[in-house]
């Protein structure tokens, strides 16, 4: 707890849109830094303001866009983490709504690295005493994997809000997309129940990968004559959701809406998700993404802002709440 010390923001050039809503929350401006590239591609970044003794957070996506991979964005935040601690920050929590390396967080075959752990490795090495990131993958490897503070904040409620204003009248079935997704769906399932004060059903899609190649649509759970909400942790080119959304669509599901926290929408995700068989699909801002820069994205996917859930969880930490 460093209520004492003054609280200073930080948002990297490319999550500053975000940082700026956020900033707007806590009733305060955004932290004066410098970024500069050089020529060969290597760059610099520092603050412009004093930030010794204070407790500073500093917020960067990690998600990879058209400029910058997600390399990039990891090392221009661990390089501006260091310059912090040695400008004498008294605190530096590294606020990063979407954390990149989170999907690889176990070994799959012989001698598979665990990036997510190296990624924790590089966090602390760089000095950061805090790392504070919005659904994550995997949250038990992501808690092992970091020795220093971490906090996993969840989207959930935001959902709950858009779902309940949604279909509030309708019978309801929250599905995973597969199985390892249905302890998230489950968590989902019993927030919205406690809000609707009904009892929504469960379901899940069988979901088998070989080879990049993704099968299976058994679906386990009765969804017919439901709109049904397909919930999972992120999308990437959208394959998942589609057939998991197909599976109920034949099982006699009235409406389908899906919901994931990071729209990454890559590759053929914008033509995948134009299927007439989502009504809806709702994802969160974290991810600022190309297709969406592009326009390219369909009509159906809205964006929920979470700016203030990671206001409220910078506040909580600053004060030790």
């Amino acid at each position: 707890m460093l209520v004492d010390c003054e609280l200073s923001l930080f948002a990297v050039e490319t999550t500053r849109d975000y940082g700026l809503r956020v900033a707007q929350h806590l009733d305060l401006v955004l932290g004066e830094h410098e970024e500069r590239a050089f020529e060969d591609g290597e760059h610099k970044i520092r603050p412009l303001i004093d930030v010794r003794r204070h407790d500073v957070f500093v917020m960067h996506s990690l998600y990879g866009e058209a400029e910058q991979s997600p390399n990039d964005k990891l090392c221009r935040l661990l390089f501006f983490i260091g310059a912090l601690k040695d400008a004498g920050a008294d605190r530096v929590t590294a606020v990063v709504p979407y954390l990149c390396y989170a999907r690889k967080d176990r070994r799959t075959q012989p001698r598979d690295p665990i990036t997510t752990k190296y990624v924790a490795r590089l966090f602390e090495a760089s000095g950061a005493d805090a790392v504070i990131t919005l659904d994550v993958h995997n949250l038990a490897a992501f808690e092992n994997a970091f020795r220093c503070a971490s906090t996993n904040l969840e989207a959930i409620p935001l959902f709950v809000d858009h779902f309940a204003r949604l279909l509030r009248h309708e019978k309801i079935a929250v599905v995973s997309p597969d199985i390892g997704g249905a302890k998230r769906a489950e968590q989902f399932r019993r927030a919205l129940a406690a809000e609707l004060h009904d009892e929504p059903a469960a379901a899940f899609v069988e979901k088998r990968r070989s080879g990049g190649i993704v099968t299976g649509e058994l679906l386990v759970g009765d969804v017919g004559d439901r709109a049904v909400i397909i919930f999972d942790d992120l999308i990437s080119t959208g394959t998942t959701l589609q057939r998991a959304a197909r599976s109920c669509h034949h099982a006699g599901a009235t409406r389908i809406f899906a919901a994931a926290t990071h729209g990454l929408f890559m590759e053929q995700a914008p033509d995948v998700l134009a299927d007439p068989v989502f009504e809806g699909i709702a994802v969160t801002d974290t991810v600022y993404s190309i297709a969406a820069a592009e326009r390219r994205l369909p009509q159906s996917i809205v964006h929920l802002d979470s700016s203030r859930l990671v206001a409220d969880a910078i506040s909580a930490a600053h004060s030790g709440r």
